[in-house]
């Protein structure tokens, strides 16, 4: 398999670095909006498991002078991972159907929220007020410890460490989309009023960080990372009892948590500047971080290496090749199972609806691993044996 080195394109007002070969023609076109904004800071940055998104690819890194973007950070503010390393070597069969059935009894999936509210004590503190995770917060009682849908997932796996490891991807609900939709539209009216030089058909409108309204997103914005965080954490807890309560005496190592919709302020090229990871993880040095792959494929547990091309960032999974109505219309829905029941994979494909999630609709997750060997360090390697999807 060919090794690429990063690759520069130069043809706009900034440079774009890519770790990849194989960038859509529409992810390309939104980097290039990226390296042509009055306010992007040194290059722009496009990890292995890039694709296009709204405005920004998923799987990018954007560094920016005195202003935020919405759109960079994403819909579902505060979105990752989180894993956990076991004391178990092996489950047997039996047992881990049992686990995976009293695990959807305890965490809701999809649409569905908890049957009563939360106690609050699971909730992050310091509640800002007058926003959108005020009007939310009661609401988001009754979604805190639940999964979501999407591309969200449980996963019971094992590890060339020799344990049963446990990974979760989460984000924050419905606080991340409401308040990733509301500061988006405040952007755009903002942008319209001040005739901002950035194209509305871009889907890049910015608040400028020392304003009011810049300074209230980068508030309910960390807010909502740290929920997706909250939610993440209870969701692990519930889930490590489970496998406690069919298991002897297992012992559960503490959680690894890294997120990847986020915006910042770091230090980079001697200057303090904003960076949005829109789908990309930081992989600063010994930052130890989670790269997962498909239901059908690898994940795995990495070590920064804080690469400064990349502003110290990685890829956030294995990254799709087709969007999902293009694999539900595409993807052989048999062809699919067999190859994860081949792996001896417990997995949620059922029918044409799920062919979304299918490993088929994923980019390879050897070539965005051997891609991005300057960005991290492989640690644990880990194949799935049970999934539960959202």
């Amino acid at each position: 398999m060919k090794l690429i080195n990063m690759k520069v394109i130069n043809t706009e007002q900034k440079p774009i670095k890519l770790w990849l070969e194989d960038i859509e023609d529409g992810a390309l076109a939104q980097a290039k909006n990226l390296a042509n904004l009055p306010f992007t800071f040194r290059h722009v940055a496009i990890m292995p498991d890039s694709h296009q998104g709204y405005g920004m690819p998923i799987g990018g890194v954007l560094a920016t002078q005195d202003v935020v973007i919405p759109n960079a950070v994403g819909v579902d503010i505060g979105c990752g991972m989180c894993a956990v390393k076991t004391s178990l070597t092996e489950i047997e069969t039996p047992i881990l159907k049992k686990i995976m059935g009293g695990i959807r009894e305890v965490v809701p999936v999809g649409f569905a929220h908890q049957k009563a509210k939360q106690p609050e004590e699971y909730m992050p503190a310091n509640l800002p007020t007058g926003g959108v995770v005020e009007k939310e917060y009661q609401n988001a009682l009754g979604q805190i410890g639940t999964l979501g849908g999407g591309n969200h997932f449980i996963e019971i796996q094992k590890g060339n460490d020799g344990f049963i490891w446990l990974m979760i991807h989460s984000g924050s609900r419905n606080f991340g989309f409401k308040a990733a939709h509301e500061y988006n539209d405040l952007a755009i009216k903002l942008n319209n009023k001040w005739s901002a030089s950035v194209p509305k058909d871009w889907e890049l409108a910015f608040l400028p960080l020392e304003s009011d309204e810049g300074q209230k997103y980068i508030e309910e914005m960390n807010y909502c990372v740290q929920f997706a965080l909250a939610n993440r954490k209870l969701m692990m807890g519930n889930i490590m009892q489970v496998v406690a309560s069919f298991t002897n005496q297992t012992t559960f190592e503490p959680i690894i948590n890294i997120a990847h919709n986020y915006a910042t302020m770091e230090h980079h090229f001697g200057q303090n500047v904003m960076v949005h990871r829109k789908g990309a993880t930081k992989a600063t040095q010994d930052t130890v971080g989670i790269i997962p792959g498909s239901q059908g494929s690898k994940s795995y547990i990495v070590k920064g290496k804080g690469n400064p091309d990349s502003f110290e960032s990685c890829s956030h999974g294995a990254g799709r090749k087709m969007g999902r109505k293009q694999a539900q219309r595409t993807l052989n829905l048999a062809a699919e199972i067999k190859h994860l029941n081949d792996m001896g994979v417990i997995h949620a494909i059922r029918n044409a609806n799920d062919l979304d999630e299918a490993p088929g609709s994923y980019k390879d997750i050897d070539v965005v691993m051997k891609n991005q060997q300057d960005l991290v360090d492989i640690l644990v390697e880990l194949t799935p044996l049970a999934v539960i999807k959202g």
